[in-house]
This record gives structure tokens, C-alpha cells and sequence, in this order.
């Protein structure tokens, strides 16, 4: 029997993919065998010694520990694409708002009075202060041509936009999906000089934190609107708010509100709504049910942010699962004390990652606890388990 245990509500969806007789899921458990999360804050949680895997039902693992479980020899799964159409629609709601200045517009017309006749005249007169751009012809700047990048690319080329994409580290995947008639850019300033709206779809790293600032601003084309459905951080607010108010970027649409942004005219700020669909949510779910249960039951790695992708077909007799420090002769070691102990290798499969590496071993029979604790006992290994 498997431990389950949730720090937020996960869809039914995907708990559904955890079938009860085998596994225990719950808000509250002792002793998990792995955790399922959204937005729950890992960093001052004490982690439990049985852990074995995180599952995030998201792409972002920012609120995740990630060095320290990789310490532990624990894998942290994610969902990258699960809601990749969410975001894709709320980026392109994002450009139509700040095109037709929707948001104003309506301001302006919940703020009408008097009767019918006296609406519609307040109505032909205010108008002309609405007045908005269509999104034809118009250039839209991607930053990150992951799956949502590449989604985003491909909607705004079907509503007549030219599109110009950026991301040094594209997938073989993403650049068969991205359609051909995206220009690419040979670097981030490159793109910003060339666009009337710009969408960033990276994660908040050192090197993409504050990725607009102020003498990007100033390189850029006057009247920019800029979009942030990624993270928070990736754009300098301070640095936009002032380039606003002095007339160089046209709009700021996010979706991280703060008291800087909130009742900013030509800001439009979201209450975190890029995965906020039931679709999403679902999807993500699954994903990750998934995978944590494929890695628990079996041993295979598919979708973590900090093991290697592993994927072995099971074989007759025990499998051993074994995470060590990526160093020299890990293996030879691994594999003589399965000798030594009387157990035949059927089949074995090692990668690497980082400082991470990961064996499967499927051998005759069953481990004994003495082979078990002699493999434990190498210098370097951080977890070990048999399947």
C-alpha cells in the first residue's frame, strides 16, 4: 500500500488514476511515499524520511526544493504542457483587452447614469475615447517556445499576426510543432526591437529574472504592450510603470497584481489565472498521477525536473531502483555487489543528469537484505529500492 499525500486539492480526476487498493490518499498522512501539490510553499516543510517522489500538478516547481530533495534521491515531477492551451487563450485575451482597451471601456460603461435615452448619448460621446488597434498585421514577440510558446505562436499567426519567436534551447518537439512562418530571432534584444506586443513563456531563473528593465524599455518600440502570463519577477514592474506614465510602452497586462499595478489606467492585472480552468487542472493532474505512480510501482522517470528520463520494460524477477552522485565506477560497484551476492542481472539501464545518476537493474529472484544494505553502504549512493 502506497501513502499519498496531498498539500492541495487535487483533481478527482487524477486521484481517480491511483487506484484505492493500493494506495492511501490523504490531506493529513504519516510516513508518504510521495506528495502531490499546486501551489503549496515545500520550502520550510520538514521533509519525511519515507519520501520516494513530489508530484506537481503544474509546470512551474518554484514553491519546491529541488536541490534538497535531489540531495535525498527524491525525483520532482512536474506537468510541462498539461495547461499549455489554458495559458495560450489567456494570452490571447490578454492582447484583445489591451488592443480594443476593453477594460476601460467597460469601467466607463458600468459608470454610466441616468435613462436609457441619456446612456446612449454619454455612450456616442465617450466612445472616441476607446478607440483600439486590431491585432492583423501587428507583430507579437515570443520569449520560450516551449509547449505554450509554441501554441501562442501558432494562434497569433492565425489571427493575421506576424510573430517572431525566441528560445536558444528549443526543443526537437516544440520546433516541429512551431509553424514555419514564425521568424526566429537571433537573440532576446534582437526580438524586443521588433515588436508591438511581447509574451514571455520562461521560467524565473537568475538569467531571465527582470528580463524587461529599463534599458530594454528604452530600445523597444513606442506603445509596446508587454504580457506576463509566466512568472512574476520576469518583468521589472517598476521599470514598465515608469516607461508608461512617460509615454513609451503602451499597456502592461499580467497576472500578478500588486499595490503598484492594481489601479494603474493602462495596466491590467489577472488574479493568477494563466492554468485556472477545470480543464487544466485536470490535465495536470493526471499527468503527474501518473508518472509518480509509474516511478513508484516501477521505477521509470518520465516528466522530472531533476532525474533523467528512465524507461525500462519490466522483466522476470526483482527490480532494484538505485539514485547515486553521478561519479566514476558507481556502477561497477553496484553491479559487483550483486554478483557477490549471488544475483544475476537480466537487464540494467543507467543515465545521468546533472549530478544525478539512475540505475534499473531487473535481476533473477529477489534481493536479499544483505545485498540491499551493502548497496546502501557505497559511498555516494542516495536512495536505494526494490520494485
Amino acid at each position: 500500500m502506497y501513502k499519498i499525500l496531498t498539500l492541495n486539492n487535487i483533481s478527482v480526476a487524477g486521484l481517480d488514476r491511483l487506484p484505492r487498493d493500493n494506495y492511501e490518499i490523504a490531506s493529513e498522512i504519516t510516513h508518504p511515499d510521495a506528495i502531490l501539490l499546486r501551489s503549496y510553499k515545500m520550502h520550510d516543510m520538514e521533509i519525511p524520511a519515507s519520501l520516494k517522489a513530489v508530484g506537481r500538478a503544474g509546470a512551474g516547481v518554484n514553491n519546491i526544493p529541488v536541490d534538497k530533495l535531489s540531495q535525498l534521491g527524491v525525483p520532482v515531477f512536474n506537468a510541462p504542457g498539461a495547461n499549455a492551451n489554458a495559458v495560450k487563450e489567456l494570452v490571447l485575451t490578454g492582447m484583445l483587452l489591451a488592443a480594443r482597451n476593453i477594460c476601460p471601456a467597460w469601467d466607463f460603461a458600468r459608470g454610466l447614469e441616468g435613462d436609457d435615452a441619456g446612456i446612449s448619448k454619454q455612450v456616442e460621446a465617450g466612445k472616441k475615447n476607446f478607440v483600439g488597434t486590431e491585432l492583423p498585421g501587428r507583430t507579437l514577440g515570443v520569449i520560450g517556445l516551449g509547449a505554450i510558446g509554441v501554441l501562442v505562436c501558432n494562434a497569433a499567426k492565425a489571427l493575421g499576426m506576424n510573430v517572431v519567436g525566441y528560445d536558444p534551447d528549443i526543443t526537437v518537439q516544440s520546433a516541429w510543432q512551431l509553424s514555419a512562418d514564425v521568424q526566429k530571432a537571433s537573440s532576446v534584444d534582437d526580438l524586443l526591437g521588433r515588436v508591438d506586443y511581447v509574451s514571455f513563456h520562461v521560467p524565473l531563473v537568475d538569467a531571465t529574472r527582470h528580463m524587461i528593465n529599463a534599458d530594454r524599455l528604452k530600445n523597444m518600440k513606442d506603445g509596446v504592450v508587454i504580457l506576463n502570463f509566466a512568472r512574476n519577477g520576469i518583468v521589472d514592474d517598476e521599470a514598465v510603470v515608469r516607461a508608461i506614465d512617460e509615454g513609451k510602452v503602451g499597456g502592461y497586462v499580467c497576472d500578478f497584481p500588486s499595490n503598484l499595478l492594481k489601479d494603474h489606467p493602462k495596466v491590467i492585472t489577472l488574479p493568477h489565472l494563466g492554468a485556472s480552468t477545470l480543464e487544466a487542472e485536470e490535465n495536470c493532474a493526471v499527468m503527474v498521477a501518473e508518472q509518480v505512480r509509474e516511478f513508484l510501482e516501477n521505477g521509470n522517470v518520465r516528466n522530472s525536473v531533476n532525474f533523467p528520463e528512465v524507461f525500462m520494460p519490466r522483466s522476470e524477477g526483482q527490480r532494484l531502483a538505485v539514485v547515486n552522485a553521478n561519479v566514476p565506477k558507481m556502477l561497477g560497484q553496484i553491479s559487483t555487489v550483486l554478483a557477490d551476492t549471488g544475483h544475476n542481472i537480466v537487464d540494467m539501464l543507467n543515465k545521468s543528469r546533472g549530478e544525478l545518476a539512475y540505475t534499473l537493474v531487473d535481476v533473477e529472484g529477489e534481493v536479499d537484505q544483505d545485498c540491499l544494505d551493502q548497496i546502501k553502504g557505497i559511498e555516494g549512493v542516495l536512495s536505494v529500492r526494490t520494485l
